[in-house]
């Protein structure tokens, strides 16, 4: 039987090594980038090339091949700056309207910065617009659950690490950062990758899954940890009390897929030889 026909829109920093994974297991994967150099990697990966730019396009026809799949990836970054920040959510209803399958099923790739610090622990249900809160990105979720129902997933990473992204670059030297004893939320792209392969695998469609690695170390030891792995100048922290926090829960994600990370402890994911 014939692998489903995946499109991935954004072949960046997850998209490009989701999508060789996908190829790898025999699916039909189609790829958008934005950079015409990128074009030749992606096919010599094995996945059909789009150069497409948003939310202006590439022409109609361009944008309606690159969404004849079954199961539709989209993994684009959020835009935080404007004029960038309004296009954002226009790129997002423009692919919402143009899909040409209407039993094809999406994949979006969000955020947990929908959640507004309140100081406890979050679940998927917690995610309400608030001036700390990400409404633009919370909103694009509704589209996405409006346009296909039950036939949609979100999933809502924490920060991303792994690959090119070494948290120990994040901060390294930096002074005077607040929040020493604030929660870290992040996850590795190995364990980004394996969740969405899950998700396509059981076909668990109509979800909202936060994806964050279940510990959650101190910005302070965590990011002094990062900047040592890489023999870097440490961060220095203010000497303060923990103001405004959320710990990211991702308990579903072990319930619905029976997923268990391949880094669960950030801490040691900084040691390891494999990151």
């Amino acid at each position: 039987m014939a692998k489903k026909k995946i499109s991935v829109i954004g072949c960046g920093w997850l998209g490009l090594p989701l999508a060789k994974a996908l190829v790898q297991e025999g699916y039909s994967v189609k790829g958008s980038t934005t950079t015409p150099d990128k074009l030749e990697l992606l096919q010599q990966a094995g996945i059909e090339p789009f150069l497409v730019s948003f939310p202006e396009n590439s022409p109609k026809t361009i944008l309606e091949d690159l969404l004849d799949a079954e199961i539709i990836i989209i993994n684009l970054p959020p835009r935080r700056t404007a004029p960038e920040a309004g296009d954002y959510e226009k790129t997002i209803r423009l692919l919402i309207d143009s899909l040409p399958n209407p039993t094809s099923n999406l994949l979006f790739v969000s955020s947990t910065s929908v959640y507004a610090e309140l100081n406890r622990e979050v679940i998927e249900q917690d995610a309400l617009p608030s001036p700390t809160s990400d409404a633009q990105l919370l909103r694009c979720e509704y589209w996405v659950q409006k346009a296909k129902s039950q036939q949609a997933t979100i999933v809502r990473f924490g920060g991303l690490m792994g690959g090119s992204r070494h948290p120990g670059k994040f901060l390294a030297g930096r002074q005077n950062l607040p929040q020493p004893n604030g929660p870290v939320n992040m996850i590795h792209l190995q364990d980004c990758i394996g969740l969405l392969k899950a998700i396509i695998h059981q076909e668990k469609w109509g979800f909202t899954f936060n994806a964050c690695a279940p510990t959650h170390p101190t910005r302070e030891e965590f990011y002094t940890l990062a900047t040592q792995q890489l023999d870097l100048a440490p961060p220095q922290f203010l000497e303060e009390d923990l103001s405004q926090y959320k710990v990211i829960n991702s308990d579903l994600l072990g319930r619905e897929l029976g997923y268990f990370f391949v880094f669960p402890n950030l801490l040691e994911c900084l040691r390891s030889s494999e990151f």
